[in-house]
């Protein structure tokens, strides 16, 4: 395995060399203690998970979180001493896959890279089955493409994997709890805050105008839905 630590603090990149030795040892570490030297580490070392914290002193976290998804599908996990709802989501959408709040214990970090890495492959399906054509969304199981007005659409494992819920329950609302379980699941049967920063990525690679969703449908209270046409 190989990680990737973006981090100016020299004893948290101890710590988190520390955890990942202990657990998986032999295990590859490079870091980088500032955003733009990160993100050529990325893009030289295709690395299997990245931990990217916020506070770094060229540009913040968040912005290296945005254009490490401008080329890359790689596992993030964000870093940060603050535990803000709004922090927490601006986060999820720029692309990281889970958040940690400093001081953390090497169990919680073990735990949630653990539990990125399970999630992050794009799922094996036991049942290939036809392609699904709704409207001008086409997705092909077989190789999992996914196509809006004939132009493929790059998505993240996960937001494949939403989708792919979703597509195999066509026209059905899947409660929020049932979503976030097959995305990321049983730990995060309650994440509603993951859930709804994904649905909002979908909508808009899939040109699904969020203010007026016709394919990916909310049933307020309730959970979503993939509709069967978009009127």
């Amino acid at each position: 395995m190989k990680v990737i630590i973006i981090e100016d603090d020299p004893e948290i990149v101890e710590a988190v060399s520390l955890c990942f030795d202990l657990r998986w040892p032999g295990v590859e570490i490079v870091s980088a203690n500032e955003g733009i030297a990160g993100l050529d580490l990325i893009e030289k070392e295709s690395p299997d998970i990245t931990i990217l914290d916020v506070g770094l002193p060229d540009i913040d976290g968040f912005e290296v979180c945005r254009r490490i998804r401008l080329f890359s599908d790689v596992p993030v996990i964000m870093l940060t001493v603050k535990y803000q709802e709004f922090d927490k989501v601006k986060g999820l959408e720029l692309g990281a896959d889970d958040y940690i709040t400093k001081p953390f214990s090497h169990v919680e970090l073990l735990a949630r890279v653990k539990a990125v890495l399970r999630r992050s492959p794009m799922p094996q399906l036991e049942e290939e089955g036809e392609p699904l054509i709704v409207n001008n969304l086409r997705i092909d199981y077989a190789c999992h493409e996914v196509r809006v007005d004939g132009a493929k659409v790059k998505l993240t494992p996960m937001e494949y994997r939403l989708l792919h819920s979703m597509a195999r329950n066509v026209g059905k609302v899947i409660p929020h709890s049932v979503l976030a379980e097959k995305v990321w699941g049983g730990n995060y049967v309650n994440s509603n805050d993951y859930l709804r920063v994904y649905i909002q990525r979908l909508r808009g690679k899939l040109r699904d105008d969020p203010q007026n969703s016709k394919l990916i449908v909310s049933e307020r209270g309730v959970g979503y839905k993939l509709s069967k046409q978009r009127d």
